[in-house]
């Protein structure tokens, strides 16, 4: 069987750390920022997330692959991640609702993997010495080759990727009778968050990632969303500007990860690039406005200023993470938006952080009730 003779691989970290292991999927090299995710289970739609587009991901759990893939749980069109890690990779799988293997699922979507590293080992320094940019690669025998092309590969501060993930041009999702029309701005949209919506009686239009106010107004919204996605939120002077437009009409927002850092600049508190980031589905998180507990989603590289969350006039923190204190969540005090650093649509808890759907809605209906 071919996973018997399977090639050498290497990975190589920007600081010249070196990981050995064996090649899944196609050969060649794949370059990106290395982050780790801790979730046991849901590596299709974390492969697939337009949210980990240009990295490699660490899967922690020890075996990836065991249950297969299923054509069904994606979140976007096709795999976003640049690479995978992982310890044991199960070339066999045993699930009903699986529909392929993970290994034919890599190799159709061109990607490449790496197995056999020790993860522990390599979670444990990236931990330590934060999230960097790396390569793997099946060419063992040119490292100094390999760090060479390392070294020009761009660097996560600063990047903007929202445009290589973004809907090309509007569509539509859900019921056109629905009672609710909503303005999405794709910089990343997760599809399972579009279910969601529409599954709140509305009837959603995505716009690609640099729509201005006018064209998503145009064909009159009752609210507007800012979606998650990758990279740096700095560089989004679009959509940031575009969130302002909405915040001076005072319209219903609401924004997850990505379209939770844009609302966070759109208000004049800066963002910054974490040490690691947070990438898993058991991130506790505390609602202060309930003072409950949530079992949360995560998958973000940037976060918001807090110091400066606290001091602006017009801005509360209604969610903080429990782990390190960052802030999870906000709402305006003089508008009608509100965002959180999570993901209510992936269920960890499983349903901890699904209200926050039905506030949204809550909040279209009573605009309209006082339009």
């Amino acid at each position: 069987m071919k996973y018997q003779s399977r090639k050498k691989a290497v990975l190589v970290l920007a600081d010249g750390t070196i990981f050995h292991g064996k090649a899944v999927g196609r050969e060649g090299s794949a370059f990106g920022e290395v982050c780790f995710n801790t979730g046991m289970t849901g590596y299709q739609e974390i492969f697939t997330d337009p949210s980990y587009y240009g990295q490699l991901m660490v899967a922690t759990n020890a075996h990836i692959g065991n249950y297969g893939t299923n054509k069904e749980e994606v979140e976007s069109d096709s795999i976003k991640i640049a690479g995978l890690i992982v310890k044991n990779f199960s070339f066999d799988y045993s699930r009903d609702l699986a529909d392929s293997s993970l290994q034919d699922f890599l190799e159709k979507n061109n990607l490449l993997a790496i197995s056999d590293v020790d993860t522990r080992a390599l979670v444990s320094y990236i931990r330590d010495n934060g999230a960097m940019n790396a390569v793997i690669s099946t060419e063992v025998d040119n490292i100094d080759s390999l760090k060479e092309q390392l070294a020009k590969v761009p660097d996560m501060n600063g990047l903007e990727l929202a445009s290589k993930v973004s809907t090309k041009e509007p569509y539509f999702v859900g019921d056109p009778n629905a009672t609710y029309k909503i303005s999405a701005l794709d910089i990343g949209i997760k599809k399972n968050i579009l279910r969601n919506l529409a599954q709140r009686d509305a009837y959603i239009k995505v716009f690609p990632y640099d729509t201005n106010f006018s064209e998503l107004s145009e064909w009159g919204p009752d609210g507007y969303f800012l979606s998650n996605g990758p990279g740096d939120p700095e560089p989004l002077s679009a959509a940031i500007n575009t969130a302002k437009e909405i915040l001076d009409k005072d319209l219903p927002l609401f924004g997850i990860c990505l379209g939770h850092q844009v609302i966070a600049l759109a208000n004049g508190i800066s963002t910054y690039k974490m040490h690691n980031g947070h990438r898993g589905i058991n991130h506790p998180v505390k609602n202060l406005i309930t003072s409950k507990g949530e079992i949360t989603s995560q998958n973000h590289g940037f976060a918001i200023n807090r110091e400066e969350t606290e001091a602006h006039p017009d801005v509360e923190i209604t969610h903080v993470h429990l782990n390190d204190n960052t802030v999870a969540g906000i709402k305006m005090k003089n508008k009608n938006c509100f965002s959180v650093q999570y993901h209510p649509e992936a269920s960890p808890g499983p349903n901890d952080s699904t209200y926050l759907f039905d506030q949204f809605i809550e909040n279209i209906k009573k605009a309209k009730i006082t339009a």
